[in-house]
């Protein structure tokens, strides 16, 4: 496919994707929600099968060609070719950009299609009428809504218990537009951004990726031979055994490096932008929502401080005709000096210019409601989603697939889990007083959570069959002083279901037998 033709088709099928708004009404009727989960399930395939025409292009590469046309040539021709030389260079360069920018915009689509995917299996599954067999909605969609049993009749089923945010789907760059979104951000949405972007963006410690050896030996034939050899992190701990195994024994190291790499806890960089913008345009839709309610609680006179915001407003683009449009200094006295009467005229300035106290007040307590609060919505929802996730999946669940959380590590190291340090109470509070989230306040997310992936591996090889979501309260509810009652209902989980799990945990940790202690013995080595 020609490149051109490649490129217009992908600008054409993400404008039709951008078209077509994402609805969440009805989801939890088998129809509606198969409707949607087909829809974007087929618009991620197509999308990746865009990619793929793209990379086998070049498109990875663009500049790649620009080589052959670029500065490196232009002393190899005569002056008069000078011109038409620089203009093929710029034609090229403008392809090249194209390029690059659909591609990334074509990655950035796919990463948010795979979020909303995520979310969605978390969100529900299907059950056969005739069989009772489960189904996830992905093997619903491969076996096209047949059971094994050949009965073609099911049910929808909500997961309450599981990690998801559905919400947030609509808010997703899907079309490839994040630039754009970034855009509309409030000023204190793209303070919040940042804030989850350095979240998703916490890196572990630096891990050896690869060992490059410069090495010197003697051949068959006794020439001396020096090398430059790469080996794999598997040898990190033995390269000089691997080297004389390769080489021979008389082998000497004259060069070592090590290369390292530090995986990020999302590790993939379209799906940190695309997770952070769903929770923060997210975050703002649940802030226009409650904001007023926040603000009449909080400041002196509500009503005086939405007039306050009209007539700035008023002001804000307007140009007397009176007064030359390029004379920036005094449009801008004229509609300072209108502005003061307006304010005077409503007692919210003396006469000296000096603003009232109680309107100084609410301002500043606005702009502290807005920094302190509004701003960190959105980091708290996510660092309690991802923490739930942690808590509540098993490591081969995580391992297989990444839910709601496409790219994000199997465990954390202890770098990356001080991210969950941070507790936003008092935001919790106020997101638990003005909405139905359901979401607890719990301190040292971060130990939690080490302990989590500790018990992790002392649970391994036990023939003891886990409820993982009641597992993931029962260590909150033994590692902290939360009550039970509140847990149950922030993890969605019956309480007697978190009491037998906790005596799973006491019998893994506290064997009372010899027998149970001899078998934990044999696990441990």
């Amino acid at each position: 496919m020609p490149e051109s033709v490649l490129v217009s088709k992908a600008e054409r099928y993400l404008k039709e994707i951008a078209d077509d708004p994402i609805t969440l009404e009805g989801i939890e009727n088998l129809k509606d929600f198969e409707y949607l989960y087909f829809k974007l399930d087929d618009r991620l395939n197509y999308l990746q099968s865009l990619k793929d025409d793209m990379d086998a292009q070049g498109y990875t590469t663009p500049f790649t060609s620009l080589n052959k046309y670029g500065t490196k040539s232009v002393a190899e021709v005569s002056l008069d070719e000078i011109g038409e030389n620089s203009r093929h260079n710029q034609i090229f360069r403008m392809k090249a950009n194209a390029k690059k920018n659909i591609l990334d915009r074509v990655k950035s689509a796919i990463d948010s299609h795979k979020i909303a995917l995520g979310n969605l299996e978390q969100f529900g599954y299907v059950k056969c009428n005739s069989c009772y067999k489960k189904y996830s909605f992905d093997e619903y969609k491969k076996n096209k809504g047949q059971c094994s049993c050949k009965s073609k009749s099911f049910t929808f089923k909500v997961r309450n218990e599981a990690t998801f945010r559905l919400e947030i789907i609509p808010y997703l760059p899907l079309s490839g537009d994040y630039m754009v979104l970034m855009s509309e951000l409030s000023q204190y949405g793209r303070e919040s951004l940042k804030q989850v972007l350095n979240i998703l963006k916490q890196e572990r410690k630096g891990v050896v990726k690869t060992i490059s050896l410069v090495i010197r030996y003697r051949d068959e034939n006794k020439r001396l031979i020096r090398k430059n050899i790469t080996l794999e992190n598997e040898f990190v701990n033995n390269y000089e055994e691997e080297v004389r195994r390769r080489y021979g024994r008389n082998v000497r190291i004259e060069g070592l490096r090590f290369h390292r790499t530090k995986p990020a806890i999302i590790d993939d960089k379209h799906a940190r932008t695309a997770l952070a913008l769903g929770y923060v345009r997210y975050a703002e839709e649940i802030i226009s929502q409650i904001k007023d309610d926040i603000l009449k609680r909080n400041l002196t006179d509500f009503k005086r401080i939405n007039k306050y915001d009209e007539i700035l407003k008023e002001f804000e683009n307007q140009t007397p005709d009176f007064i030359d449009k390029y004379d920036r200094d005094a449009i801008e006295d004229w509609r300072k000096s209108q502005i003061e009467s307006k304010f005077r005229n409503l007692n919210y300035i003396d006469r000296f210019g000096n603003m009232t106290r109680s309107l100084r007040r609410d301002l500043k307590v606005r702009e502290s409601i807005y920094k302190n609060t509004f701003k960190n919505i959105a980091p708290a929802l996510i660092l309690w989603d991802m923490f739930k996730y942690y808590m509540t999946n098993s490591y081969n669940s995580r391992k297989i697939t990444n839910g709601p959380f496409p790219y994000i590590r199997v465990e954390l190291d202890r770098e990356q889990r001080n991210v969950f340090q941070t507790t936003y109470g008092k935001v919790i509070d106020i997101l638990n007083s003005f909405t139905d989230l359901k979401i607890i306040s719990i301190p040292e997310k971060d130990l939690l959570l080490y302990e989590k992936f500790k018990f992790e591996k002392q649970m391994r090889n036990s023939n003891i069959k886990f409820n993982h979501v009641a597992l993931g309260a029962g260590l909150v509810c033994q590692n902290s002083d939360i009550e039970l009652e509140k847990i149950s209902n922030a993890f969605n989980i019956n309480e007697s279901r978190i009491k037998k799990e906790i005596k799973n945990i006491n019998q893994i940790k506290n064997p009372r037998s010899d027998k149970s202690k001899q078998f934990l013995d044999l696990i441990k080595k």
